[in-house]
């Protein structure tokens, strides 16, 4: 017979395995799964004119859609982009910013924001498609442009050290919640991210680059053609066996989707459990062509400091990822 302590303590180390589970998110890891498009909620968050007037750039509609588990998600993701902050920017050619090197950058006609400190910093950002920039658990700004053409920013900002400093990487698409885009020949193309990064100090030191030792987390993929190509072990969320292929519609195609934890860029948000980036090369994410890049070389690709572009494991498919680093 068993005995009333014997059933305490096998509770007892039921709850806590149970609660250990819970601390490494391991139920939580589990996605959300959606079916064919969304509905567009908003035609589009903003549009680019060229100095002639012509329209430029892919159209950053919004939109939502329910999973079969009776969720609604934002697509692409939620952000701040209608009432946040804009980042300076470096190069746009939506506001006629076309410098041709960072010499012809004036820095100190940008703007310094406060994210609570008196050291003083600055960020040159190229992403793709589209960034939010945390520092110390405050939004400092967010993309001017929220899908194309691919634009740069610079951002200075004020903070005390140890500096948490997280972003918000959106991929953008223009087939809502199925992860895909008109590009080479098909309507549902999927695309690809990147996002590199290069901190200084006031004195104009390196403090911070885009490296693997930065932590990354995906909370949104797709399209995924088969679910049973997502492997989901822990905190791992693993899309590397999809077939990134066009596909023929977006009726059939999945999307995975995980909620955001609320307090992600706090400095006591833990983020040890989640898996460091992975670093492409520039021919990889492809901005041998892009201005916005190529004219910023000296910063982005500084001999001795060269910032890398990261992401998640998946370059094609993780579309929302959330990116951590601490600058002591």
């Amino acid at each position: 017979m068993i005995s009333s302590e014997m059933l305490i303590k096998t509770g007892a180390v039921l709850l806590i395995g149970f609660l250990s589970i819970l601390s490494f998110g391991v139920f939580a890891q589990s996605p959300s799964f959606t079916k064919g498009p969304g509905e567009i909620t908003n035609k589009g968050l903003y549009q680019c004119k060229s100095s002639f007037g012509w329209s430029r750039g892919r159209v950053s509609a919004v939109g939502k859609i329910t999973s079969e588990d009776g969720k609604e998600w934002i697509v692409p993701a939620e952000t701040h982009f209608l009432t946040a902050r804009k980042a300076p920017d470096l190069h746009n050619v939506c506001t006629g910013t076309t410098p041709g090197s960072l010499a012809e950058v004036d820095r100190s006609r940008i703007p310094v924001f406060d994210a609570g400190g008196l050291e003083e910093f600055v960020a040159y950002i190229f992403a793709d498609n589209y960034f939010e920039l945390f520092v110390n658990g405050k939004l400092i700004a967010v993309d001017p442009v929220p899908f194309s053409p691919f634009n740069s920013s610079v951002v200075r900002f004020k903070a005390k050290r140890p500096v948490t400093v997280a972003f918000k990487l959106v991929d953008s698409e223009e087939n809502l919640g199925v992860g895909t885009e008109s590009s080479w020949g098909s309507d549902h193309h999927p695309g690809d991210g990147g996002l590199v990064a290069h901190f200084k100090d006031k004195s104009g030191k390196t403090v911070l680059l885009t490296d693997d030792s930065w932590r990354a987390q995906t909370f949104y993929t797709a399209p995924l053609k088969d679910r049973s190509c997502l492997k989901v072990i822990g905190n791992r969320r693993d899309s590397s066996a999809c077939d990134t292929e066009a596909a023929d519609d977006g009726t059939q195609i999945s999307g995975a989707h995980w909620a955001i934890p609320m307090n992600w860029m706090k400095a006591e948000f833990d983020d040890s459990n989640w898996p460091n980036a992975v670093t492409f090369t520039n021919q990889t994410v492809g901005v041998g062509n892009k201005r916005s890049y190529t004219s910023f070389t000296d910063v982005f690709d500084t001999p001795g400091a060269d910032a890398l572009f990261i992401w998640s494991s998946n370059l094609i498919l993780d579309n929302l990822v959330l990116f951590r680093k601490v600058l002591e």
